[in-house]
């Protein structure tokens, strides 16, 4: 794998041998192999970020890299450069990069001119990295997504909802999204997925009814603070205790964090299935791990 930029770029096959690969360093951590001596990855964030740095230096460093922090202001980015020049620039320095920022074109725009192992950290379109240790999880807690039901309460087409979508499509699993008919996710873009194991409601109970697995995200994504008639309008999609009540026997709670409880998730909600989400959080690290690897082939 040259690159990962997107959930929809991979395979059924790739995707569960990354999960395999991460499920063997997790066990294998401080015993493993460093595929990555002798070289230097550079972090380029434009966005804010505690899980995504932390997972990612100390994942580089574990497997004999080293890490080179970047934040737009340390580099020229910030003040204009296009992307392709700092891709063309670095390319010929470091051995590969992980890009957090907003528009997915730069990411692929840098994979493209950089010529070097480019991971995607999060962009305004995708965030595979969350969605791998997200089926890592489910995998630890519940064997696996096959027959399972995944449900998604919040914004229907965010980063990581359009990231599950791809992810049902190509794993096969059900899919359940609930979120206000304006934030579902546009037309074209479910008749390009062609997938009828997603399902879009505006019914969190429909949704979350016999589900596995319940799913959120903060409801205004990074960006986009301060829109008050949108976080308004996702009042009626909160996790809670009585939105759980429909969902099936032993089924698990997700939220990528941060959280605002009160918010999307209760306290209550959130403090009871802390062990689960925090797993999840921990996850980032083996799966990116696992990313990481296998570029380095």
């Amino acid at each position: 794998m040259k690159n990962l930029l997107t959930i929809e770029q991979l395979s059924a096959k790739e995707l569960t041998t990354l999960l395999d690969s991460a499920e063997l360093l997790k066990r294998q951590r401080g015993r493993h192999g460093k595929p990555l001596e002798g070289q230097t990855w550079a972090m380029i964030f434009t966005k804010a970020s505690t899980r995504t740095r932390v997972s990612f230096e100390v994942g580089i460093r574990e497997l004999g890299g080293k890490a080179l922090f970047l934040s737009k202001n340390d580099i020229q980015l910030g003040r204009g450069e296009p992307i392709k020049d700092t891709a063309r620039v670095l390319g010929r320095m470091v051995h590969g990069a992980i890009i957090r920022t907003f528009a997915q074109q730069d990411v692929v725009d840098f994979a493209e001119y950089s010529g070097i192992p480019t991971i995607n950290a999060l962009t305004d379109d995708e965030h595979p990295c969350q969605i791998l240790a997200d089926l890592l999880t489910i995998r630890e807690k519940l064997g696996g997504w096959e027959g399972q039901k995944i449900a998604w309460i919040g914004d229907g087409f965010s980063n990581m909802t359009i990231s599950w979508m791809w992810a049902a499509k190509i794993l096969g699993f059900e899919f359940a999204i609930a979120c206000p008919l304006a934030y579902s996710p546009p037309a074209e873009f479910l008749e390009k997925l062609d997938a009828p194991n997603v399902r879009v409601t505006p019914i969190p109970t429909d949704a979350v009814a016999g589900a596995h697995v319940v799913n959120t995200d903060v409801w205004l994504s990074m960006g986009q603070e301060g829109q008050a008639e949108k976080e308004a309008a996702f009042g009626p999609y909160q996790v809670n205790a009585e939105l759980l009540s429909n969902a099936a026997t032993g089924h698990i709670v997700l939220h990528c964090l941060p959280a605002y409880r009160e918010k999307e998730i209760t306290e209550e909600v959130l403090e009871s299935h802390a062990d689960t989400i925090f797993q999840q959080a921990e996850n980032r690290l083996h799966a990116q791990k696992a990313v990481l690897a296998a570029m380095a082939r």
